[in-house]
């Protein structure tokens, strides 16, 4: 299943972002590697994660803090991610010696002092992050796990600053759907640790450039609420899943806005992937013979027949529609949509019957 996302429309939001950043350019070129690293470790993205790798260290980035990057994200992202991302790194590094390139390996980071105590200055760096004191009553270990071992024993390596390491936490976890209030107490935690705030709103177009879309405006989102300013977006799908296939100009003049087919597998019978823009809808019309069904899979959709209350179409709505149904489906006004369709119980005789737009009128009673 794909998960909802925001883009295109919300292209319109990231602009601030973009101009901002065209105008300040805060962010190293290593800086923005990390970023991109960091998202595509959370994503999994091993082949984007290898790109990300080669340009960081192209630009700067030693294998010491890559390495570091890496291994401070199982703590975000599970060891599963860290583990696959780091193994991605040594095939980045072995392909670079076969090609003769050269990488800074870094310096390691120094050793803390015999009497170093990881949970007092764990604590200490978690309160400066969160702007307050904070206690986790209800898990008092996994309090103890986040004070002393995350920001204790992690954050006390040196190799890497505490704004680079937020730097690398914002961006994982822009990649991470259904994280949104910890991104935005880690967009706040940037601030505190010493990302500046130019930086700070730099990093969703770094996103956008490098990463993707979802994770570009799921960032802007949050350092937009941090800063008080208005982030409205439209929600669309991630692409790279689902394929937005050809625009598809062969039945246009029965949609209003635009649709998009990706047909799989279709000449075998399998189904055909159809993408509607936001506002995007067919007239309604009718099958003949034949019963359609419509799996949605990504994004925000409706599906009504005639004289009965619209049903709303999210990931893993199913609606089969019976045959010599009048009706019609499409994008809500606020999302991308995309579903699965294909025919079954076809009879001879089967035909498409198209009849009047969704107007208006209809269209925008619905949320």
């Amino acid at each position: 299943m794909k998960r909802i996302i925001l883009s295109l429309a919300a292209v319109l939001m990231l602009s601030g972002f973009q101009a901002k950043a065209q105008e300040m350019m805060k962010l190293s070129e290593r800086q923005k590697s990390l970023v991109a690293i960091a998202a595509m470790e959370a994503k999994g993205n091993i082949n984007g994660l290898k790109t990300a790798l080669d340009r960081g260290f192209d630009n700067g980035l030693t294998v010491s803090e890559a390495k570091e990057a890496l291994s401070q994200l199982y703590a975000y992202t599970g060891f599963p991610r860290s583990l696959n991302a780091l193994g991605a790194l040594q095939q980045v590094l072995a392909e670079r010696r076969m090609a003769g390139k050269t990488t800074d390996e870094g310096r390691e980071a120094n050793p803390v002092a015999p009497d170093y105590d990881a949970l007092k200055q764990g604590t200490e760096v978690q309160t400066r992050l969160s702007g307050a004191p904070f206690n986790y009553t209800f898990a008092p270990q996994t309090d103890y796990y986040l004070k002393a071992h995350l920001f204790g024993d992690i954050f006390s390596r040196d190799n890497l600053s505490f704004a680079d390491r937020e730097i690398v936490t914002v961006s994982a976890i822009s990649a991470l759907p259904g994280c949104e209030p910890q991104l935005s107490a880690h967009v706040r935690g940037a601030v505190n640790m010493g990302v500046d705030p130019d930086q700070l709103r730099e990093i969703p177009a770094v996103l956008s450039e490098r990463v993707g879309e979802e994770e570009s405006v799921r960032a802007a989102k949050a350092v937009a609420a941090f800063f008080g300013e208005k982030a409205d977006g439209v929600a669309t799908v991630d692409f790279t899943v689902w394929p937005k296939g050809e625009l598809n100009t062969a039945y246009a003049q029965y949609f209003i806005g635009n649709s998009y087919l990706y047909p799989l597998s279709a000449e075998q019978g399998g189904p055909v992937n159809v993408t509607f823009e936001p506002r995007c809808r067919n007239n309604w019309h009718i099958h003949h013979s034949q019963v359609q069904v419509l799996v949605c899979v990504a994004g925000r959709g409706w599906y009504q027949e005639w004289g009965k209350e619209p049903i709303e179409l999210k990931p893993g709505t199913v609606v089969a529609i019976p045959a010599e149904a009048k009706h019609w489906h499409g994008a809500a006004r606020d999302s991308w949509m995309q579903h699965l369709t294909y025919h079954t119980h076809v009879e001879a005789g089967a035909s498409n019957e198209w009849l009047e737009p969704v107007g208006d009128d209809i269209y925008d009673r619905l949320p």
